[in-house]
């Protein structure tokens, strides 16, 4: 198998803590990319507790040092740590796994919203520090995980003003349903049941009128996009006419990712980019930046 492609949103635990999801080991992830021709991935530690069981910063570290060639690190910092202040000194401890290794701070997923003066200090100390955030969204304050924004992404807006040169990705449902715009703002993503699954739908069919995101990714060059998990692929497939003149249009901020959730997870969007390619409707130069070169650039790889 060719390794096309840089991933760069996964997730590994050493060993599974008793709940529900079980994320893959290195090794399920290493046997995985090797039949998908991935060739190397972020590793994104989880550190808060609205979705799993926190994990350390070392964990990744350690994996990144046993397989060198095939991942790379980020940290990941909740914004209430640290006295749970606004004045909190995020930055020091950005600088201490900067100088570690890492490439980025994520997966950001506490379920506050984004302007909350706690998550803003986390954008302000990533900024300061040069290293770019990637964060998953949500609809809701209570009963899930994920920043809340509220629909047409005004909070993200007003963030992406504020720090300029702070690199922001874009990754879930929240983000990737207003590549169009919406029908219902309850189509923006999924909540979680009182008896357990997740209740929710994502838009479909064809891009009738643009959404925010190709307006916000236009007026600001600090947004991109990560196109981990099937929320990305939903947003690029639905259409196959606009999907295509999205990609190439911000080809130089979009960067290929699985958000590998299991070690037997389907990921579709290899095959997406492969036949868009094939097919010519997305040329050599928009793959390849796009399914690796656009991370190695980003990243420092």
């Amino acid at each position: 198998m060719v390794l096309l492609f840089i991933d760069m949103h996964t997730h590994a635990y050493w060993k599974h803590p008793p709940i529900l999801v079980r994320f893959a080991t290195p090794e399920q992830l290493i046997e995985r990319y090797d039949e998908m021709g991935v060739e190397k991935a972020g590793i994104m530690p989880i550190v808060s507790p609205e979705i799993y069981f926190p994990q350390s910063n070392e964990d990744v570290l350690d994996m990144v040092a046993k397989y060198p060639d095939r991942f790379f690190a980020f940290c990941n910092i909740d914004p209430r740590a640290l006295t749970n202040s606004p004045h909190a000194p995020l930055g020091d401890v950005m600088r201490y796994y900067k100088d570690l290794g890492c490439r980025g701070i994520g997966e950001i997923m506490p379920n506050m919203p984004v302007m909350d003066p706690l998550v803003q200090n986390l954008f302000w100390h990533a900024e300061k520090v040069g290293l770019p955030v990637v964060y998953d969204g949500s609809d809701v304050t209570t009963g899930d995980f994920g920043l809340y924004d509220d629909p047409g992404l005004p909070q993200l807006e007003h963030t992406l003003q504020r720090y300029p040169e702070l690199i922001i990705f874009g990754h879930g449902p929240v983000f990737w349903s207003e590549i169009a715009r919406l029908e219902t703002p309850g189509e923006r993503g999924y909540i979680f049941r009182r008896d357990g699954g997740q209740v929710g739908r994502l838009p479909q069919g064809p891009i009738k009128e643009e959404g925010v995101i190709p307006k916000l990714m236009r007026r600001y060059p600090n947004l991109h996009g990560d196109l981990s998990d099937g929320t990305a692929l939903n947003a690029f497939a639905r259409d196959p006419e606009y999907g295509p003149k999205f990609m190439t249009e911000f080809q130089d901020r979009l960067c290929f990712g699985t958000d590998m959730c299991g070690a037997g997870m389907q990921v579709r969007i290899t095959d997406l980019l492969i036949d868009w390619r094939d097919s010519g409707k997305i040329t050599q130069e928009v793959f390849n930046k796009v399914a690796r070169e656009n991370a190695i650039r980003i990243f420092n790889l």
